[in-house]
């Protein structure tokens, strides 16, 4: 199992990060959250575990050991695999996250696109009890030199509205939300904020978790 990651980051994308450790280019999916805050050409620490399949390896990337573990605990009720728990660190907080679990707050849970009603109330039956033991345990070790701002991919200020808007509703259907629905939550967020496709992405999502 790949743990963590530390290195040169030489490339970020909506739904991943490109690190080079040892000499190889390492391709890490990530929430928008946490890739906002990652820079090309400085140094990223994140908390990883690797999802192995017949046909692929893929490395799941985090800014702290909280999310990587409720990642992985969210796989373990039926149904639920790595891109629908990463929808869902996409769209809740872990603090948010683990309390709607506990509580069985179907009405948070339902923001994640894919999971309806009944999923959420047995991804509440089956984790309540295994969330508490999260409880306090926020991680500390993000991604190194990360402030928590929006930082712009580069050239972003070039990028044309059309393709910020093309490229945010590609990474909304990618996690599971409708094309039209992602099309128009986007074309709402460009008109009353425009901005490069790391924020508009992370405005889009809080404006569909608002709306579900």
């Amino acid at each position: 199992m790949i743990s963590s990651v530390r290195g040169e980051v030489l490339s970020v994308a909506l739904d991943h990060v490109v690190v080079e450790v040892g000499g190889v280019g390492l391709s890490v999916q990530a929430v928008p959250s946490t890739l906002a805050t990652l820079r090309t050409g400085e140094r990223a620490h994140l908390h990883t575990t690797l999802v192995v399949r017949e046909d692929s390896l893929t490395l799941y990337g985090f800014a702290d050991a909280e999310s990587r573990e409720l990642f992985g605990l969210l796989q373990t009720v039926s149904g639920v695999g790595p891109r629908l728990a990463l929808a869902a660190l996409a769209v809740l907080e872990p603090d948010k996250l683990r309390t709607a679990l506990a509580e069985g707050n179907l009405t948070v849970l339902t923001q994640v696109p894919g999971i309806g009603r009944k999923g959420a109330e047995r991804l509440s039956i089956e984790l309540r009890d295994k969330v508490a033991a999260f409880a306090g345990a926020d991680g500390a070790d993000g991604a190194d030199g990360a402030d928590g701002a929006a930082v712009p991919a580069p050239g972003a200020a070039e990028t044309s509205r059309a393709d910020v808007v093309a490229d945010v509703v590609q990474a909304l259907v990618g996690l599971g939300f409708p094309a039209k629905q992602a099309e128009q939550a986007v074309e709402r967020v460009v008109a009353e904020e425009p901005g490069d496709t790391s924020r508009v992405l992370r405005a889009a999502l809080a404006s569909l978790g608002r709306k579900s």
